[in-house]
């Protein structure tokens, strides 16, 4: 038996956004507010999904409604679509309206959130975070901005570690379920085939040494788990300078798992920056996460977080090759991949990674 549809109806895309719909989206959130009209024009660069910005006027009294919020809705592309369907519709909209409340991280709050019974549709009504702007996954960060993004990290991880609760949400992946080491087996001779034109030898060899030992990874992932992004990097960030330093906040919460923190850490560090950069701030930022986990009230060895930074590199080559071959292929996108695979390899042969997993 399907549930209810929801109320308002979840859209397809921005076209259907109308000032009826923003009511009662709105009033659905608690605010009791009516919508006298409103526009929209698309935001940011989404793999997976679509984003607008939608400029709102109110009819009489605001009472604190926003004048922007940014609807988060299915990607046009039925490619990248279809891969949100297969499960990370459900865990960001899960996420905003579960779990967002008990973590410490920045992310944007919710007004509305809700998904069809397939998966397939879904739409979010979250916090308009101008003037904050997204990073830039290709032409990286200043050491400032990943730093506070290393920090913001340590406050979704420290409130969920080892919490028993999440192991019963049925919605959370598991983190490497049974069929990744397959997919990563069979995707890595694909993804080497499209880009065999614009990969080194080195970092070909590096991917493929990956995928022979995937298995050997997925299961010497080491304990307590926490909740983890997955695809924690620039494009899903951010950044503000204000007086007091860099201010950031969290976005895109669709490849959400119960894993290993140093996943994102280490995903983060090795694609945010290239590799002379990465290098030289390596250990800062490791300190870095180190002193936030504390503050949050989970107090770590420098070796506890060296060890999971070093098992989590492999987040980088696994993140780059299913996305690239996930969603639909673009310039930038093709761009993007190329950097982050660079990127990462470099940083799985300088910490020597492999050969925790041969």
């Amino acid at each position: 038996m399907s549930k209810s549809p929801p109320t308002p109806a979840v859209l397809q895309d921005a076209a259907e956004i109308t000032p009826d719909w923003l009511t009662s989206a709105l009033c659905s959130g608690g605010l009791d507010v009516s919508v006298s009209s409103c526009r929209s024009e698309p935001v940011g660069t989404g793999q997976m999904a679509h984003n607008e910005r939608i400029f709102i006027e109110y009819e009489g009294d605001r009472k604190g409604a926003p004048a922007t919020l940014v609807a988060k809705l299915p990607s046009p592309n039925e490619e990248s679509r279809n891969a949100g369907a297969s499960g990370g519709y459900r865990a960001e909209t899960r996420f905003y309206l579960e779990l967002a409340e008990r973590s410490s991280c920045v992310t944007p709050s919710c007004h509305y959130g809700a998904i069809s019974d397939d998966q397939a549709l879904f739409t979010l009504l979250l916090e308009d975070l101008a003037p904050k702007q997204q990073g830039d996954q290709i032409l990286g960060a200043s050491d400032a901005e990943i730093e506070a993004a290393v920090r913001n990290l340590a406050g979704l991880h420290a409130p969920m570690r080892g919490d028993a609760s999440l192991e019963k949400l049925d919605w959370l992946l598991g983190g490497i379920g049974d069929q990744f080491p397959v997919y990563i087996e069979m995707g890595t001779p694909v993804f080497l085939e499209r880009y065999r034109d614009r990969l080194s030898q080195d970092d070909a060899e590096t991917l493929s040494s990956f995928a022979a030992n995937v298995k050997n990874w997925a299961e010497r992932r080491p304990t307590p788990r926490t909740l983890v992004h997955g695809d924690y990097r620039l494009d899903n960030l951010m950044f503000e300078q204000t007086p007091s330093g860099v201010a950031v906040a969290t976005v895109d919460w669709q490849t959400l798992s119960l894993a290993c923190g140093g996943q994102d850490l280490a995903y983060l560090l090795g694609n945010s920056s290239p590799p002379e950069q990465r290098r030289a701030h390596e250990d800062q930022m490791l300190s870095a996460y180190r002193e936030a986990m504390a503050q949050h009230g989970v107090e770590l060895s420098a070796e506890e977080v060296r060890d999971e930074y070093v098992y989590g590199v492999f987040q980088g080559p696994s993140i780059t090759m299913l996305g690239a071959l996930s969603v639909g292929q673009t310039d930038r996108g093709d761009e993007m991949f190329m950097a982050m695979a660079e990127r990462c390899c470099a940083q799985i042969r300088d910490l020597d990674a492999l050969s925790r997993i041969s």
